[in-house]
């Protein structure tokens, strides 16, 4: 049972030849991909759009040849290996079709190969949610490539970016799709215009998936929301949305492709789905329970911030991106709990955004701790065991909340490629036929 009392159903799908289906790495999605630009020589085209920071290829697949053009970016965010997975069976069902006249797609196979290669350790062995923190990682804001340098920061756009918008601005997408995956919580789909049609569709695929909707999302909170779990992107400049995290939308390759005419659709998925994220209802404790994520937040941030300033001085430098993720979740936390407690407990919520409340509470340390540990892994003596005592007591805590607690439940990966792949083509299909009305 959930904290609202809704009965968790299990899902145990399997693919047909009874074994679970995998994310591939993207070296794996490669191969795939490679095999069908073979196959297909015809309809299908594998090409070099640039290179990640540390030289890694940034890989586009490309289906069919017609002037109207959609755009699926795949791995946005390394922890979330669906994008890719994603991409790559987008391009099989693509070719299992006859050709859309007048129609191409051009599919990003991995937009951060640095990223995934730092988290890539998980997908090797079992995909539980203890082996998934193992091996976690996802960058800082602003080492992500998506979303791009604020004007006058003097901060350069990362060279992934910059082949992002290049492929935006050659291309000229009438549709471009990020595919992204949450940890815990329901589908949702973020757009940056209004599309007649796919929130219907959207609804119903996430149904056939056994995935709840997430109708009060925390990545988009304040948000025009026309149906449940579809949300409009707020326009460039609003105010009326305050946020604690400090993504900007308009700051983004989603809104980058709105000067060729594109609508962005960001679509999300969960791996483990927790179905109290759906229900709409006033919680009858909302207040409470939110007050006391955020305490238990700035407790649990304070604990890791003093553990953090443990790491040794050789870890800090040989690790680089691990560091700087966990001091900006640290940093962002504080944020968010005084958000909670200023913006929230005053009104009644529902029981989605309570139980928002609660995973983001769990969720942060948890990756919080999990990245301390990776940090520490070379560390020895009395005072590095004790740290790691201590963070690995966070982890347990953390996740024993989200299983049951929260009745976080796997969603199997056939299912989420399926809803992911049906969405990206109503997505397109409703645009289509909305422009061609």
């Amino acid at each position: 049972m959930t904290d609202t009392g809704r009965r968790v159903r299990p899902l145990t799908l399997r693919t047909p030849d009874a074994r679970p289906a995998r994310y591939p790495t993207p070296s794996q999605a490669e191969c795939a991909a490679r095999r069908l630009a073979l196959r297909h020589p015809d309809r299908c085209r594998l090409r070099e759009v640039g290179r990640s920071r540390a030289g890694r290829p940034l890989l586009l697949l490309s289906v069919d040849r017609g002037p109207r053009t959609a755009l699926v970016v795949g791995g946005p965010h390394p922890n979330e290996p669906i994008g890719t997975a994603a991409a790559v069976r987008l391009a099989e069902v693509l070719l299992e079709r006859p050709a859309r006249p007048g129609l191409s797609w051009h599919l990003l196979l991995c937009l951060d190969p640095d990223g995934a290669a730092l988290n890539a350790g998980w997908l090797d062995g079992p995909l539980t949610m203890g082996r998934h923190y193992e091996h976690f990682f996802r960058p800082a804001f602003e080492e992500q490539p998506e979303l791009l340098p604020a004007p006058g920061s003097g901060r350069p756009p990362m060279p992934e970016s910059l082949a992002l918008t290049g492929l935006i601005d050659e291309l000229r997408p009438f549709l471009q799709c990020s595919l992204h995956g949450v940890d815990f919580g329901g589908a949702f789909v973020q757009l940056t215009g209004p599309v007649h049609g796919l929130a219907e569709r959207f609804a119903r695929s996430a149904d056939r998936a056994g995935i709840p909707l997430d109708v009060d999302s925390y990545d988009a909170v304040g948000w025009s929301s026309p149906a449940p779990g579809t949300y409009l992107m707020p326009a460039p400049g609003s105010t009326d949305t305050p946020r604690a995290l400090p993504d900007e939308p308009e700051l983004s390759t989603w809104s980058y492709a709105a000067r060729h005419g594109a609508v962005t659709a960001v679509l999300e998925v969960p791996m483990w789905a927790v179905d109290a994220v759906g229900d709409s209802r006033v919680h009858p404790a909302g207040p409470r329970v939110v007050g006391e994520a955020a305490r238990e937040l700035t407790l649990r941030t304070e604990q890791l911030s003093a553990l953090l300033a443990r790491v040794p001085a050789q870890a800090r430098e040989e690790y680089g991106p691990l560091l700087r993720t966990a001091e900006f979740n640290l940093a962002v936390a504080p944020r968010v709990a005084a958000e909670w407690l200023e913006l929230w407990c005053p009104a009644p919520l529902s029981a989605a955004r309570a139980t928002t409340a609660g995973l983001v509470a769990a969720r942060l340390p948890l990756r919080v701790a999990s990245v301390l540990l990776r940090l520490l892994a070379d560390a020895r003596g009395p005072a590095a065991e004790a740290t790691r005592e201590r963070a690995r007591a966070v982890v347990a805590d953390s996740l024993d909340r989200l299983r049951h607690r929260f009745g976080a439940r796997w969603v199997p990966v056939q299912e989420q490629l399926a809803h992911q792949t049906r969405a990206v083509l109503t997505a397109a299909d409703c645009l289509l036929h909305s422009q061609s009305a």
